[in-house]
């Protein structure tokens, strides 16, 4: 994997998206000359249309990654992709128009919109069918090598058994005599030097997944491997890197102080936050205040009750705030008191049911960003009823506070509706992996792929 703004991506999805930006760009450029041929018109050198290809493509590889085009359901199967790629390029093409209404006309015709739009389709599917078999085969997972027999080398084994997974174990070595729970591992003791062990199987990664390190940590074989420029990792940030979450089974304090990350609180990252929440939010706001009071309206029409309810949530730091939404409950669902959301979900009015799946009563959270106590991206905020009951069975769960909580985040794009300690407990990896890991780009990630989740109604409950 490459590590951009501290956030990993695969090779795989790399090779692709470099490879699809290049061929947009080819067929922006091939729309214009065919265009320009119909009408008898010199089409110019390609260096003229710099600016021009380069938006169309840049637009057309953010709708791509918007609506999931290089997920790993897409990266695997043909069909999935494809219908994708249809749904991104037609954004892609509205956002053109767009941006073309909005820069005076003329840098986009329609026509040659529509060729570009064919062209793209052609050229994507193609280039997924010749590239398609070699990203999804060896040749693109790396060698690792596992130290451990036990629970922890299983979890790799069953991880590396995923269509999607960037690596493959070429073999396990049992550092002590204790009973294996993975097929066939090598007995150290039966190795007589490790690093040609390594070098002869051509490992690029050894993972360190002891289940017990104390007066089992091979010091000596790892600082030889390592000076060979192999390189050696230790299973929690194996696991981060591959899965984008932190393992809480494993993971332990002096991993968490020591390890990188932890810098969303800086000065400058804190500025920009804030700036695009600010003017994000406010014009957002403005776009979608008609939608906002047609649904208040349906609401009310729906079921007895006010359009708009206020609960209180946990917020930055652990303090309290009060979030706005439409109503999407009868006004009674919690006489008994507080509790999880359930799938179809009877307190669920009809209006209710739409607005949840299309998170419009999400909309009035806006407020709230404006003022500062939310912010776009972030976890999501929970109810101090639930919090105090999860900090109690969650290790790390308070370290979630520690940013400011958001209307869309790591987790929920990631992890479909939860609502139990467990489905907690999967979010709360994925959250600490977002609060380690911040930046603005995956902030910038975070939001367009929100829309893959909208479109697909991935998680809505």
């Amino acid at each position: 994997m490459i590590r951009l703004f501290k956030h990993y991506i695969p090779h795989a999805v790399i090779l692709v998206g470099v490879i699809d930006l290049i061929l947009l760009y080819l067929a922006g450029d091939l729309s214009w000359r065919l265009r320009a041929a119909q009408i008898g018109m010199d089409p110019g050198a390609t260096s003229d249309r710099f600016w021009q290809l380069g938006g169309h493509s840049i637009v057309m590889l953010t709708a791509m990654i918007a609506v999931g085009v290089y997920g790993p359901e897409a990266l695997r199967s043909m069909r999935y992709a494809a219908a994708r790629l249809m749904v991104a390029i037609s954004f892609g093409i509205i956002g053109l128009a767009f941006l073309d209404f909005i820069a005076g006309g003329g840098n986009f015709w329609r026509s040659t919109l529509a060729y570009a739009m064919l062209g793209s389709v052609f050229a994507l599917v193609l280039n997924r069918l010749l590239v398609g078999a070699a990203v999804g085969a060896d040749a693109f997972r790396r060698q690792i090598l596992v130290l451990g027999a036990g629970q922890r080398a299983e979890r790799l084994r069953q991880l590396s058994l995923r269509p999607e997974s960037g690596f493959r174990i070429a073999g396990f070595i049992a550092m002590t005599r204790a009973q294996p729970v993975v097929p066939s591992p090598v007995l150290r003791d039966e190795i007589d030097n490790l690093t040609d062990h390594v070098e002869g199987l051509g490992i690029s990664e050894v993972v360190l997944a002891l289940e017990e390190r104390r007066n089992a940590l091979p010091l000596a074989d790892l600082l030889r491997i390592k000076t060979t420029g192999v390189h050696v990792n230790d299973f929690s940030s194996f696991i981060e890197r591959e899965t984008g979450r932190v393992d809480l089974e494993t993971v332990n304090p002096s991993w968490l102080i020591f390890n990188d990350g932890f810098s969303s609180g800086q000065m400058v990252s804190r500025a920009l936050k804030r700036l695009f929440d600010i003017v994000a939010s406010g014009l957002v706001l403005l776009v979608t205040a008609p939608v906002i009071l047609l649904f208040a309206l349906l609401v009310c029409l729906d079921s007895r009750g006010p359009a708009f309810y206020r609960q209180t949530r946990v917020g930055l730091y652990g303090q309290p705030f009060s979030v706005i939404k439409l109503r999407s409950m009868c006004t009674d669902a919690e006489a008994s008191g507080a509790q999880w959301a359930a799938k179809d979900d009877p307190r669920v009015t009809r209006v209710g049911n739409l607005i949840r799946k299309t998170r419009i009563d999400e909309l009035p959270q806006l407020w709230t960003v404006l003022k500062g106590e939310m912010s776009f991206v972030g976890p999501r905020p929970e109810r101090p009823e639930f919090v105090a009951d999860l900090e109690q069975h969650l290790p790390y769960y308070a370290e979630r506070h520690m940013v400011k909580p958001g209307i869309t985040g790591w987790a929920q794009i990631n992890y479909p509706y939860g609502a139990s300690i467990e489905d907690a407990r999967h979010k709360l990896e994925y959250d600490l992996y977002y609060a380690k890991n911040y930046s603005p780009f995956l902030d910038l990630l975070i939001l367009l792929q929100t829309l893959r989740v909208v479109l697909w109604n991935e998680g809505a409950r």
